[in-house]
């Protein structure tokens, strides 16, 4: 882990990666349950897309959001920082439906833990230096693309047609291209997500180890 950024002063910077729908979510909530939400600063990197609201609908509905350069690293990274020294921050919420930034923000507290995630978490050197585990979440091609085919529809407000159509066109190149190159960084590589039990309990239990060590100072 010679990338890493590790002290016992700090609070755990745990990063979550993996290609979209394969599970990251999962793995996020159970750690959440069995860490405690309340010691844990969650910040998912879906939330620090650029705000396209410049953009007319018709450029908007077309943009490449499985790109490294779609994504806001410099402010995720201020955020995390701010964090590391005990500040809360105001994190954006995207809105998906609109492809904009919400007017509105998120407070985040400074927590013993905190939870960066995302499909291109691991693509930024800045911000794998930052994590003391990296996580990669595994999952076959066909699960991913059915999980997001469901959540686009029911959760952003997408067709089929579109779904299927930004799926060829960006998010399996990039996939390809930004994401799968990115599993070398990880600390910890988990088939399967949130489901795979005894790959949970292993981190599960590496970041309560970590985290108790941290509270003894």
């Amino acid at each position: 882990m010679t990338e890493n950024r590790s002290s016992a002063l700090n609070p755990i910077v745990v990063g979550i990666a993996g290609g979209s729908g394969s599970g990251k979510t999962t793995v996020v909530h159970r750690i959440l349950d069995r860490v405690g939400w309340d010691r844990i600063a969650y910040l998912p990197h879906d939330a620090y897309y650029k705000d396209a609201a410049h953009l007319p609908w018709e450029e908007r509905i077309h943009l490449n959001y499985d790109h490294p350069k779609s994504l806001d690293n410099d402010l995720l990274i201020e955020h995390i920082q701010l964090l590391l020294q005990g500040q809360p921050v105001d994190t954006p919420i995207y809105d998906f439906s609109h492809h904009v930034r919400s007017a509105e923000t998120r407070r985040v507290l400074p927590s013993p833990v905190i939870l960066v995630e995302g499909i291109l978490v691991f693509a930024d050197k800045r911000l794998r230096q930052l994590m003391d585990i990296k996580l990669y979440v595994d999952t076959a091609a066909d699960v991913r693309f059915i999980r997001r085919l469901l959540r686009d529809i029911n959760e952003r407000g997408r067709t089929v047609s579109s779904v299927v159509e930004q799926y060829q066109s960006t998010v399996r190149p990039m996939h390809m291209k930004f994401v799968e190159p990115t599993k070398a960084y990880a600390d910890i590589i988990i088939p399967e997500g949130g489901h795979n039990d005894v790959a949970m309990e292993m981190v599960i239990g590496r970041i309560e180890a970590l985290l108790a060590e941290h509270e003894r100072g």
